[in-house]
């Protein structure tokens, strides 16, 4: 008898959490901008990247992680690629982006993690290249981290993310679907109130506009007023930045990757990351004082690589006019404005440091809304 009731016990829970399963935005008919999605609706749907994470939640003040982006499979040192950075708003910890700025390349896979997490991730970048086959004789190594603060549900000060569970958020990258809402770096995140994390989006172009695929993956944790393909969800739902005549406090940030397998240089690549911050102000984002918010754009294109060792002193690249960018700028807008989104529908409430709970976006009372301004048709 007690093996049957544990068994129902277990169908029943198994069901439930089926049932209560929070799906991306696009699974209940929102469909963000005029182009279309890649076959996954996500960064790896730009061919070679792979995303790893490691999500740490444990007792009742630890939620935090790592969540690692990688632009190919092989040595990214040895075989770099064309890279950009781009800055909404300053107040962050961008570890290695001067020299992506300087030189245009990315040589180590991208770190996401916490605020106080950033000088450990960075010597686990190192230490991970080094050991590289190859990379015997190396003396430099530009691990280029980004951040966001998760001190609102965890235990940023404890420090707890450590240099062993960066290496394996790389080491087990993989492409394919890619986890969303509380994992990896986007635990304990919190966005327009409500509970934040990882998102991400893509936009295949037409063959007409070159075919190119373009992807984004974002870590939400900013504040401003939530709207969902132009409805005004926030402030419908009475949760928003300075609401209620208070000047509560939009502080935050939010890291986004760009990635591309257009042949596209640093120059554009930075035209492109720019734009990414027009898919976040979409969402109701409005990069406030305390909030750091970067663009870090690549290009996988197999001829734009950029070898270590370099077998002639001119680099013979392909690279993409000027004048065929502008559908590039849209992909770059409407993926970052729905992997935001997605971060949302995604993420489920959370209870972490001190007691906090954290709620996640209401699903039913958005989609109502939704119906209401005609973004979901009814």
């Amino acid at each position: 008898m007690k093996i049957l009731l544990s068994i129902v016990l277990l169908c029943s829970l198994t069901f439930t959490s089926q049932a209560q399963e929070r799906k991306r935005a696009r699974d209940y008919g929102v469909k963000i901008g005029v182009l279309s999605p890649g076959k996954l609706n996500a960064i790896t749907d730009v061919a070679g990247v792979t995303v790893g994470h490691v999500t740490l939640v444990q007792g009742s003040n630890i939620r935090t992680g790592v969540t690692a982006i990688l632009p190919h499979g092989g040595n990214i040192f040895q075989d770099k690629v064309p890279a950009a950075i781009f800055v909404g708003n300053g107040f962050g910890k961008l570890a290695g982006s001067t020299q992506v700025q300087e030189l245009g390349t990315l040589e180590t896979p991208i770190i996401l993690t916490n605020t106080l997490g950033v000088g450990t991730a960075m010597n686990a970048v190192v230490e991970y290249t080094l050991r590289q086959k190859g990379n015997e004789k190396v003396q430099s190594v530009n691990a280029v981290v980004g951040e966001t603060n998760d001190g609102g549900l965890n235990d940023i000060r404890g420090r707890h993310v450590k240099p062993e569970h960066v290496v394996k958020a790389i080491e087990q990258a993989k492409g394919g679907e890619v986890a969303e809402g509380n994992v990896g770096a986007g635990t304990g995140t919190i966005t327009f109130g409500f509970k934040g994390g990882i998102g991400t989006s893509s936009r295949k172009l037409p063959a007409s506009l070159g075919g190119y695929t373009v992807g984004v993956l974002v870590q939400s944790n900013f504040g401003g007023v939530l709207q969902i393909d132009g409805a005004p969800v926030g402030e419908q739902l009475g949760q928003f930045s300075f609401s209620r005549q208070i000047l509560e406090k939009a502080d935050g940030s939010c890291m986004i990757i760009v990635a591309t397998d257009a042949p596209v240089d640093a120059r554009n690549l930075e035209r492109m990351a720019s734009r990414a911050m027009l898919g976040l102000a979409k969402t109701g984002g409005i990069a406030s004082n305390g909030s750091g918010d970067y663009v870090i754009s690549f290009s996988t294109h197999p001829g734009c690589q950029v070898a270590y060792s370099p077998k002639e002193p001119v680099q013979q690249i392909p690279l993409l006019h000027n004048d065929e960018m502008s559908a590039l700028f849209l992909a770059t807008i409407e993926a970052t404005e729905e992997a935001i989104i997605n971060s949302l529908f995604k993420a489920e409430t959370m209870t972490g440091k001190e007691g906090r709970q954290i709620q996640a976006l209401p699903l039913d009372k958005t989609i109502q809304i939704l119906k209401k301004h005609h973004v979901i048709q009814p």
